[in-house]
């Protein structure tokens, strides 16, 4: 049986890490290569949101604060979040610790559907939001593609998930190949690879909204979910026998998740190994138990992905540096870390 004890108060945690996001948020959004001083991002910041006034001298590093580094911190705040959130969710859905968002095909269908519009312009009359929307079309067809395979009378089984989402993941990739192949513009297959490894370049305050929203609606849910989401990792008959309904909850879950992959990917590409980590160090600090899981995770989340993106776009500025190369180099030696501790139980079973 997990351990579901808490081991620390929830409070102790979760404040000071929002505390330390907002922080983080802060300095993010002040340092570039137009360095902006911390109190006058904060104010420039106030000032806009609460409609106060600033100096004619002041509004170039305004412009960058506000309209450039706002959005892009904040979305990347939401990304972190939401890729930790369903990370917690997708491993309790397939009862394995080694799944992360991207596990049923998701992101590899988002990727046809950005490599068709970098390669062959599909989308085109959707202006700057036609690689977001393609990616998400793609996201939720290959999330329908791998349902319609993997049911079965009996409903979904979490090994068929993993296997048809790997299976069907290679089909993707292999279309995406396909069609940067015969793309007719020599740049193609360099964008593509770029949003691949994930970036928030693209960021406007446009962008954030659907994002944000999608996610929060998440996480809320996710929460309330939480002693069915404990249920649920100790086994079917278990979950049965404790009055919860495995096949109806799996089979939300599997829409959840899939939504919201869809929708982070279709503004950050594919971002891996936060929603495979961090759940992983949460458990470590908090314990087992669901509830307390996914409220401290998305938190996590957030403040590393605010500083993955600060990393990338100042280490080698003016060019960025891959979110997922970035997210790479932590969360290898980080997981082969845990696997080597005889102490930590992956995923509290």
């Amino acid at each position: 049986m997990p351990e579901l004890a808490p081991r620390v108060p929830l409070v102790l945690i979760a404040g000071p890490l929002t505390a330390v996001l907002l922080v983080s948020a802060l300095v993010a959004i002040a340092v570039g290569p137009t360095a902006v001083p911390v109190a006058d991002t904060a104010r420039y910041l106030w000032a806009a949101v609460t409609g106060g006034s600033i100096r004619a001298e002041e509004f170039t590093d305004y412009a960058v604060v506000w309209q450039v580094r706002a959005p892009r911190v904040l979305l990347a705040a939401v990304v972190g979040a939401g890729l930790s959130a369903i990370g917690v969710a997708v491993q309790a859905l397939v009862r394995n610790a080694l799944a992360d968002p991207f596990i049923l095909g998701v992101s590899s269908g988002a990727s046809v559907g950005a490599s068709a519009v970098v390669s062959f312009g599909l989308f085109s009359s959707l202006g700057v939001l036609a690689l977001s929307a393609a990616a998400f079309l793609g996201a939720l067809g290959a999330t329908a593609l791998v349902y319609l395979v993997a049911r079965t009378r009996t409903g979904l089984s979490p090994l068929r998930l993993v296997l048809i989402g790997v299976a069907l993941a290679y089909g993707f990739q292999a279309a995406m190949s396909v069609i940067v192949f015969f793309a007719p513009f020599g740049e193609s297959a360099r964008t593509v690879l770029f949003w691949l490894l994930g970036s928030l370049g693209g960021a406007t305050w446009e962008s954030l909204p659907i994002a944000a929203v999608a996610v929060l609606v998440a996480v809320v849910l996710l929460v309330r979910q939480g002693r069915a989401l404990d249920v649920l990792a100790m086994g079917d008959e278990t979950a049965a026998s404790l009055g919860v309904d495995a096949t109806r909850l799996r089979r939300g879950l599997f829409l959840l998740t899939a939504v919201v992959t869809g929708a982070i990917v279709a503004v950050s590409g594919a971002i891996g190994f936060i929603g495979l980590v961090m759940p992983h160090l949460v458990r470590i600090v908090v314990g087992a138990a669901h509830r307390r899981v996914l409220v401290v995770a998305p938190l996590a989340g957030a403040v590393l992905l605010v500083w993955v993106d600060l990393v990338s776009r100042t280490a080698f500025a003016p060019r960025e540096l891959p979110l997922g190369v970035i997210t790479a180099l932590i969360g290898v030696p980080v997981f082969v870390t845990l696997m080597r501790r005889r102490s930590y139980l992956f995923g509290g079973n």
